[in-house]
């Protein structure tokens, strides 16, 4: 009988493996149309997930660049890829193809957290009425509370100040400068979402701090990606929960300080922040079924803009430091050039920039040098589309791989070293570079742009003001290798800040 049983189960095992092939044969038919890119042979079921290195996705990247050119393909499970390299195909990409390449591919995991139907954030929101919504209202709020402005810039002063203060107080000895840096930059944040500070020695604050840079690494390797390509594992009872811990427990803090935000919030006075300007949108939309602004919506649009507006800008400055340690003969420029445009006593203004020009290229070059969001996030065409001659099918995940630019060997002299003159002409004035994109480009471009660039002139120059900064005395030199997890942070490292 047993063997009678066994027997019994080989039909429906070879009609479930037929089954599969057939599936996954499907799935990867438009890669013999016409004109598709060409890419690595995918294995069944798998694609080519086990053929890249998930964990240095941008050296990944980089080789298969060089074996089938600028546009090539990818099957990640049963998920057709396009990954797109060099500045000419970006640009047709993101810019001359914009409308069509804006959407957002569908991401299981995320959806799982929390970005449902009736909620989508701003950044991994789909190409749509809502995303527009959204978009306009973060950009024009964020206007309204100072971007750009002097209100917002001496805001971002007074932060320096406190974050001077920390330094000083460290009396020079070696410390991780990242530490302090991110609890300057969320202070920004925070003083746009909730227009307050955090005092840097609060538990609360440490607490929030350190969830949110667990919850970045979280998003990236292989796990993520098989949950991502089948979506039916995260029905098992508790697994998401262990695999994203820290999403879940940052988007509770998030909660909590809504929760905590809306009992003094008062509809009548004018919005004291982005939270304050987001309820009263909340608001006007009731009744309103197509509106986007909901409580759900809420949460996700602060997640987003913390996210977007903290993480990159405090890791951007944590990679200046380390280069400026790296390099002392670019740190002593930057420091002639203060002396002599804003002097000892004076604080750095926004004004100032237009008139240091190799602080501006030290700026530049750091960002493009340091790469940090390298793989971009996916983008997904909404219809057929044609880049460098190659067709791409409606519903394919693209990947505009902003490394490629910024490292692009036939447009900068010295792409993989740290090099300002690549700013700067040779009379030595500041010049712009088409190829420089670590905001992106086209209807995605980071919305966080303007602020971002304002707090690295002001917080670089503040810093360089009143602190030189050195390898500590017997610590090996720290190497300027990063580290990849979505983001791109330098290896942990130490330094010395001795008041100039």
């Amino acid at each position: 009988m047993e063997l009678l049983a066994g027997i019994g189960l080989w039909p429906m095992a070879i009609f479930t493996v037929i089954f599969m092939l057939l599936v996954d044969l499907m799935h990867r038919r438009q890669r013999w149309t016409s004109r598709y890119p060409p890419g690595p042979v995918p294995w069944p079921v798998l694609g080519n997930l086990l053929q890249v290195d998930l964990c240095n996705m941008p050296y990944s990247m980089y080789k298969l660049q060089n074996r089938y050119g600028d546009v090539f393909s990818l099957q990640m499970g049963w998920k057709p890829v396009v990954v797109i390299n060099g500045l000419k195909a970006v640009q047709e990409l993101l810019v001359t193809c914009g409308e069509d390449t804006a959407d957002r591919p569908e991401m299981p995991i995320f959806q799982h957290i929390g970005y449902g139907h009736k909620a989508k954030g701003v950044v991994l929101a789909p190409y749509g009425p809502e995303w527009r919504e959204q978009r306009r209202f973060s950009v024009s709020t964020l206007r309204n509370f100072g971007v750009g402005k002097k209100s917002l810039e001496q805001w971002v002063t007074d932060e320096a100040g406190h974050l001077c203060d920390a330094l000083t107080a460290e009396a020079g000895r070696p410390l991780d400068p990242y530490t302090l840096l991110n609890k300057a930059v969320c202070n920004v944040i925070a003083s746009l979402i909730y227009a307050r500070r955090f005092d840097y020695g609060d538990p609360d604050f440490i607490k929030v701090l350190k969830i949110l840079k667990e919850s970045m690494g979280e998003q990236t390797g292989l796990f993520p990606e098989v949950l991502n390509m089948f979506p039916a594992l995260l029905r098992i009872p508790g697994l998401a929960d262990k695999v994203f811990p820290g999403q879940k427990t940052f988007l509770t803090m998030v909660d909590n300080l809504v929760t905590e935000h809306k009992k003094t919030w008062d509809p009548d006075q004018p919005p004291r922040d982005l939270t304050d300007a987001f309820l009263a949108e909340i608001e006007k939309a009731k009744g309103n079924p197509e509106s986007s602004f909901n409580d759900a919506n809420l949460r996700l649009v602060v997640n987003d803009l913390f996210g977007a507006g903290m993480v990159t800008t405090s890791i951007t400055l944590t990679w200046a430091l380390l280069l400026m340690i790296l390099h002392p003969d670019v740190q002593c420029r930057v420091q002639q050039e203060i002396d002599e445009v804003i002097g000892q006593v004076r604080h750095p203004e926004m004004a100032d920039q237009a008139r240091m020009p190799f602080t501006n290229a030290v700026i530049h070059e750091v960002q493009r040098f340091a790469d940090i969001v390298p793989m971009n996030l996916p983008h997904k065409t909404s219809r057929d589309i044609e880049v460098q001659g190659f067709l791409i099918p409606k519903g394919t995940t693209l990947i505009p791989n902003l490394s490629s630019v910024l490292k692009d060997e036939a447009i900068w002299e010295k792409p993989l070293r740290f090099h300002p003159e690549h700013f700067l002409d040779a009379q030595g004035n500041f010049v712009k570079h088409e190829a420089f994109m670590p905001f992106s480009a086209g209807r995605r471009a980071c919305l966080g742009e303007p602020l971002a660039r304002m707090e690295l002139f002001l917080f670089f120059t503040c810093l360089l003001q009143r602190f030189s900064f050195s390898v500590p005395a017997g610590q090996p030199q720290p190497s300027d290798y990063g580290v990849f997890a979505f983001l791109l942070s330098p290896s942990p490292y130490q330094l010395c800040a001795f008041k100039r």
